[in-house]
């Protein structure tokens, strides 16, 4: 029997000691060294001031060190001004009647909950496969959702606005797919 050599133990030890100590070293600013991390300024520190200008006459008083500037808004008058531009103007302008049209050719106003629908349709569109998922499930998935059968929704349509109903009245006519046999889904 030969004998087992120590350094051919010694080499994967070392090597894994290696790389635990080197992934113990990474973290935040490894990345932010390389440029990874993009530092964003904070929006509640940042401050505008007014820009300097020459002023037209010379014989003005010194100022006051430590008094406020005049022209800078204090900061609640200023985060309304940003927040609610209207306080800021005086109040909102009276809508024209080109104003009034466009909104009434609008049509009807959207459904309450149409922010959530698009936000829940957003995640499933966006939701990424991972490596070994897309190794093992080779097959690209059916698209998220329902399909919309065209011509029965085209006749709905029609109908509802014969009747003077509203687009949203009535069931969404839908294209079933139907469901694969067991062969069909092994290939």
């Amino acid at each position: 029997m030969v004998p087992f050599p120590r350094f051919r133990l010694a080499v994967p030890v070392l090597a894994f000691g290696a790389v635990l100590a080197l992934g113990g070293c990474g973290g935040s600013d490894l990345s932010r060294s390389f440029g990874l991390v993009r530092d964003t300024p904070d929006e509640f520190t940042v401050t505008t001031r007014a820009p300097l200008s020459m002023p037209p006459d010379f014989t003005l008083r010194a100022p006051d060190p430590g008094a406020p500037r005049p022209q800078e808004l204090r900061a609640p008058n200023a985060a309304e001004a940003t927040l609610v531009p209207q306080a800021a103007l005086g109040g909102a302008a009276p809508t024209s009647p080109g104003q009034q049209a466009l909104v009434q050719e609008a049509g009807p106003p959207a459904p309450a909950a149409i922010r959530q629908q698009v936000d829940h349709d957003a995640a499933l569109a966006g939701e990424s496969r991972s490596f070994a998922d897309r190794l093992m499930f080779w097959r690209t998935p059916p698209a998220p959702g329902v399909v919309v059968d065209p011509q029965r929704e085209s006749q709905r349509l029609r109908e509802n606005a014969a009747l003077g109903q509203s687009v949203d009245q009535g069931e969404t006519p839908i294209i079933q797919r139907k469901p694969k046999s067991l062969f069909d889904s092994i290939l």
